[in-house]
This record gives C-alpha cells, structure tokens and sequence, in this order.
C-alpha cells in the first residue's frame, strides 16, 4: 500500500482503525486483564466488554490516543504523513493538511507522534560504529573547544555500511564526559562492537565496558575530524540541514529530543520501499507509547 488513497480506502471508517489498534494490542484476540477470561464485544461506546465479568477496556487507554478528540482517522492520517520520506511535515503543514482548525493541536499532537518515533531500549548497533559529539545552537565565546555555553550537546553514532552509513542513533547529553558518553555507547551499541571515536580521554572507559574501541587521534594524523570519522560528521551536517528545512532552523531546547527522535526515525528509514511498514511501525509505536499529557507538551509554547 503505497498511495494516501489506498490507505484512506483501507482507514475509511473509525471503526477500521479502532480494529487496527486492537490486533496491535491483543494480537491472538481480547485477553481480559482482570479475569483472563478470552472474548469481548463492542458497546455503544466503542469499548471491549469481556464476556466473562463484564470488564470494560478502551483501545486507546494507556497509549498516546488516550481520550483523543480527534477521529482516530485523522490522527492516522497524520502518521501516515509523518512517515513520508520525500515531504516534511511542520505542525503549520499538518494543520493545513487535516483542516484542523487550532495550530496548537496540530503542533502538539506532532510532538506526540515524534516521542514515539524511537522505542525505548533502541534496537542497538553493532559492527563497527563510530562515535561522537557535536554542538547545536550558538554558543559563548571563549572556554576552549568543549564549552558548552548556549549550545546543546547531542552524541552521535553512526553504523558503517560500507563506504556508507547504515543506521544511527542520536541523544543529547549533559557534558562530553566519561559519564554520559560511555552511557550514551552502552545503551546504543551492542557490546563487543568495535567502536571508533577520537581521541578524546573520555572514551577511555569503552574497552572495559566490553566494547574493541578503536581510538583515531586527530592530532597525530595529517587527515582532518571530518576525515577521520566521516559518518558522524556527515549525519551532523544532514541533522542541521534537515532542521533548517523543517524548522526553518529554530532550535527550541526543550524539544530538542523530539527533533533528535523524529530525524533518526526518518534516517534508519530513508531506503524503505514499503511505506506501509514505516507507518505500522510508528503506529505500533504509538500504542506501546505511554500517554504524554499535552499540559507537559505544551510548555513553552502560546
């Protein structure tokens, strides 16, 4: 299913995309939690009774659709959107698009969809994975290349591929010390990979976390940082650019992780052929998600 056509002729009723979201949450039929008891019908309300002790679950409690005003038609119409690798999509385009009358909903309903995008616990890497750290936002002068100042601070890894780079994973992080970095690799990288870095003595701890780090200081090499770790410099230089040509370069911190989530999502997806399953995917996602509230979304915002 490659079209918005097809896909809206398959989602063309809320009762079809309600019956989507209940094979995603029990797969082998409505299991009742307080009973066990196998079965259910649908109420008037659209809720699963089971048939044993009358037991009342929605399809959407405990996922981010929880209590929704929005037809779930058109909130996976919106994922459907989202997972388009060829458009962007900013919370005005979203609003223009599903005819939503407030750009706060759109807005808001985006930043649910984006903390979706990266599930929790990674699918990590593995092979060879170089490592890194970049600055994004303007900063102070003076303090050496690793002040911080104004600027936030995201790690980078990047699988190789080849003379390529296969997927990626991106975090911000508070300080480019042992720490956070050496967290950071453990959680995004499988152990005994061999992880490549630069020279930086904060990655020293790598060896004894179970990882072959390959080390390449940049100041005994005639080659520049670019050079040497090509891939997390390359995916640095796309993020920017990716955040300039979606969020006309505005750079709000505390949405910085939905950003980081959304542009790695697209990234580990950008040579799928099956659009189908990048929008399953987010939408099984979606449901696994727990319920951001949008009173804890909408800080910061008008």
């Amino acid at each position: 299913m490659r079209t918005l056509a097809k896909f809206e002729q398959r989602f063309a009723t809320e009762s079809a995309c309600r019956a989507y979201l209940a094979r995603l949450r029990w797969p082998t039929g409505f299991c009742c939690p307080q009973c066990k008891t196998n079965g259910s019908w649908t109420t008037t309300r659209c809720l699963m009774m089971c048939r044993g002790c009358g037991y009342q679950a929605s399809v959407t409690a405990g996922t981010i659709f929880h209590r929704t005003r929005l037809p779930l038609q058109a909130l996976f119409r919106a994922i459907w959107l989202l997972t388009d690798q060829k458009h962007k999509l900013s919370a005005l385009g979203l609003q223009r698009l599903l005819g939503l009358g407030s750009y706060r909903t759109a807005w808001l309903w985006l930043q649910k969809l984006r903390r979706a995008m990266v599930r929790p616990g990674w699918d990590r890497l593995g092979g060879q994975v170089e490592i890194d750290k970049t600055y994004i936002g303007s900063g102070e002068s003076g303090g050496g290349r690793r002040h911080l100042g104004n600027k936030i601070l995201v790690a980078i890894a990047a699988q190789i591929d080849g003379k390529g780079i296969g997927r990626i994973h991106l975090r911000r992080i508070p300080t480019a010390s042992t720490s956070p970095l050496v967290a950071f690799v453990k959680d995004a990288v499988k152990p005994g990979s061999v992880v490549i870095t630069d020279g930086w003595e904060a990655y020293a701890g790598l060896t004894e976390e179970g990882f072959k780090h390959r080390p390449r200081v940049i100041n005994a090499s005639d080659k520049s940082a670019s050079a040497l770790l090509p891939r997390v410099h390359r995916v640095t230089s796309l993020f920017t650019r990716w955040l300039i040509g979606t969020h006309q370069g505005a750079l709000s911190r505390k949405q910085l992780d939905s950003y980081l989530d959304e542009f790695t999502f697209r990234f580990n997806r950008r040579t799928s052929r099956y659009r189908w399953k990048q929008f399953a995917r987010l939408v099984a996602q979606a449901v696994a998600a727990e319920p951001a509230p949008f009173s804890r979304l909408a800080i910061g915002i008008s």
